[in-house]
């Protein structure tokens, strides 16, 4: 099975809701979606959304390293080679994770169908099902609260609250959605690089002394700031989670080797694809640390896509792949399926995405 056509489109989804964090905040999904299709006419999807202020990826600067880098590079490669495929598509240029990401998972869908089965169980099949946290955008504190109400009530039982812009204010709203929760909900909280780490302890700590129970707090601090992370997590209680600190395997044995974070946070928009993000499930092995699997603002394909990673190991214990629950439709057949915060996975081979709305053929 030899790589023949590789294709890019886009997809516009409007969200539900906007989305608000300390970072940004969009109102729709505005994604590439990338095709690649096979001699034997099979075709793999990928999709890769233009986040900017974290990958320093455009829509522009990734359908150019597709088209103009990657593409050349790979075509003609026999899908079961898949390390050389590999090989070809990160060395072709540097950087531009998401653009790599929507490739390499496109190539994992029919590298999975060659082999005949769903690609969670190509790569390790650890659980058909897995569950997923929904999130709160940063806003006043009783929509917050209001938001949170109805999350639970749709049967999200994990809640990841945006926080990160106005420090101590932060307390308030987290300590308001406990009390509308009530104390079995799971609450994380994301301050997306938005607190000093002087700051963010003294925020932990009040969370901690108010007993609010906070499952994990994630990237409290500046993503190049190691020190703050060192410095954050060696003073709290509660589990630190690294987001934008870790793009790499080289970030991960960092931080880990540092004591700089508890946990460790896989995107594939970060990491480049599946290859990558497996490089660093294998050293969250060896270390014994585990890890959560993430998204941006993505659409159903790259959710899926991380989804199958997901279930396929052990040591992705937690999920935060809300982006088709943040999504005000599904323009796409086929996939794992999405039931409230419970992602089942598909029965076909690949990833099971079937069709997407910016290809007519």
């Amino acid at each position: 099975m030899k790589i023949s056509r590789i294709e890019v489109g886009e997809v516009h989804i409007p969200l539900v809701t906007p989305f608000k964090t300390a970072l940004r905040t969009v109102d729709s999904v505005n994604d590439l979606v990338v095709r690649v299709t096979a001699d034997d006419g099979r075709t793999g999807f990928g999709e890769a959304p233009p986040t900017a202020v974290i990958t320093g990826d455009t829509l522009g600067s990734v359908r150019c390293a597709i088209e103009d880098f990657i593409a050349p590079s790979i075509l003609g490669m026999d899908i079961e080679n898949l390390d050389g495929v590999m090989e070809k598509l990160h060395g072709c240029i540097l950087k531009n994770t998401s653009a790599k990401a929507a490739v390499d998972m496109a190539v994992y869908d029919l590298y999975a169908q060659s082999c005949g089965k769903p690609l969670y169980q190509v790569l390790g099949g650890r659980r058909a099902q897995i569950e997923t946290d929904l999130t709160i955008s940063v806003n006043p504190v009783e929509e917050m609260a209001a938001d949170s109400i109805k999350a639970v009530a749709q049967g999200f039982h994990i809640l990841k609250i945006k926080v990160g812009k106005e420090g101590r204010e932060d307390v308030r709203r987290i300590q308001a959605i406990r009390e509308a929760v009530g104390p079995a909900v799971r609450l994380r909280v994301d301050a997306n690089q938005g607190w000093s780490a002087k700051e963010a302890v003294r925020i932990i700590r009040s969370l901690e002394d108010k007993g609010l129970d906070i499952d994990l707090v994630e990237q409290p601090v500046k993503a190049h700031d190691f020190a703050g992370m060192q410095y954050v997590t060696a003073n709290v209680a509660t589990p630190v989670l690294a987001d934008e600190s870790v793009f790499s395997t080289e970030d991960a044995i960092r931080l880990i080797q540092g004591q700089a974070a508890d946990l460790i946070n896989i995107k594939l928009m970060k990491t480049g694809g599946i290859h990558e993000a497996l490089k660093i499930c294998a050293v969250a092995e060896t270390y014994g640390v585990e890890c959560m699997i993430g998204c941006m603002l993505e659409s159903k394909i790259a959710v899926s896509a991380a989804a199958h990673l997901a279930a396929g190991k052990g040591i992705i214990t937690r999920a935060d792949l809300d982006g088709p629950s943040l999504c005000s439709m599904d323009p796409y057949e086929g996939g794992p399926s999405y039931e409230g915060p419970h992602i089942r996975m598909n029965k076909t081979p690949g990833i099971g995405i079937v069709s997407a709305p910016c290809f007519t053929s």
